[in-house]
């Protein structure tokens, strides 16, 4: 299987792996924004609460392994680098490691089926700067594009789901709400993307796919100030207003993540559940995309529609498949 590229680039958030990273990684990712110290220590906490490991790098490490051994069973057989924005493996040290292997060419997965600022162009933003520190022998890195309606995408999902609604008593469970959640964003830097349109396409194919009509879209880990609207409603709103209109049962769905990390082990496994036990609604979370092998087949499938031009672009729905190449202006952060 000829192909003009040499290797596949996994780029990530990146997450701490013990206390001793903790403050080191929130203050990479709090850089140059006015974040008060008090409001980082508090974060801090959080991780603090798990050992200082975030679960984001062991999920990212398993989903490589799965994804490298389908390209060397089912091609192309290039290999696979793994860098992060915030934590080793840093993107950086990625570059220069692929440098020095001879790497001229690469295409990037970023772990982020969705179009804004801080899911896409940031993510290219920092592959660039990255690339200048690395110099002018640095590999050239193209980024797949998003894949939020990608058949691969919503199958993982839809199954993820069902066995979240089988945790339910059968002659409860068609009573269940589905509850999508993702990341929410300022609303300035929403209307600058195509973040929240995206994110209720899949919400609407994943539930058209398991039968419901019974859905909502809600946002999680807000971390801007109080006087900035932001997307809403929060996850919690919605879960009291849940149990205020009588219902026994929610399946709580990430479909804005596609593996986990401190936003879902705190915001929705700690915070969010714990609400619920007090409540007495029967939460029951579903898992992320992660290595469900649909979503590593997409994966593959979105390298091979790089490498052959002519290949269908697979996609549900009516909006079809985003460009490869991000428009000059796109997903701006205000």
């Amino acid at each position: 299987m000829a192909t003009a590229y040499d290797a596949i680039l996994v780029v990530s958030f990146g997450g701490p792996e013990g206390m001793d990273d903790v403050m080191p990684f929130l203050e990479n990712v709090l850089r140059g924004r006015n974040v008060p110290r008090e409001r980082m220590l508090g974060v801090a906490k959080h991780y603090e609460m798990f050992g200082g490991v975030s679960p984001i790098n062991g999920q990212n490490r398993e989903l490589i392994a799965a994804l490298q051994r389908l390209l060397e069973t089912q091609g192309p057989p290039l290999p696979i680098y793994f860098g992060n924005r915030n934590w080793h493996p840093l993107l950086a040290d990625t570059l220069a490691k692929m440098r020095d292997d001879g790497v001229k060419s690469a295409l990037a997965f970023v772990t982020s089926a969705y179009s804004s600022y801080s899911s896409c162009r940031q993510y290219l933003e920092d592959i660039e700067r990255a690339r200048a520190s690395v110099g002018v022998d640095a590999p050239i890195v193209e980024k797949l594009r998003a894949f939020y309606n990608h058949p691969g995408f919503i199958e993982a999902n839809v199954a993820n789901i069902r066995d979240a609604l089988a945790q339910i008593p059968e002659e409860r469970r068609t009573a269940a709400p589905l509850v999508f959640t993702a990341h929410s964003i300022p609303e300035l830097m929403a209307k600058g993307c195509d973040y929240e349109v995206q994110l209720r396409e899949t919400s609407k194919l994943v539930a058209a796919a398991i039968g419901s009509d019974n859905w909502q879209l809600v946002f999680q880990s807000r971390s801007g100030s109080p006087a900035q609207p932001w997307l809403g409603p929060d996850v919690c709103d919605s879960l009291r207003e849940l149990h205020a209109a009588g219902r026994e049962d929610v399946v709580v769905a990430p479909i804005g993540f596609i593996s986990d990390h401190m936003e879902i082990i705190y915001d929705l496994d700690t915070e969010a559940m714990g609400l619920c036990r007090e409540l007495g609604l029967n939460m029951i979370r579903a898992g992320t995309a992660g290595n469900h092998p649909a979503f590593i087949q997409m994966i593959r499938e979105l390298i091979l529609e790089r490498i052959d031009p002519a290949m269908p672009r697979r996609t549900l729905g009516t909006m079809g498949p985003r460009e490869s190449v991000c428009q000059t202006g796109c997903c701006s952060p205000r």
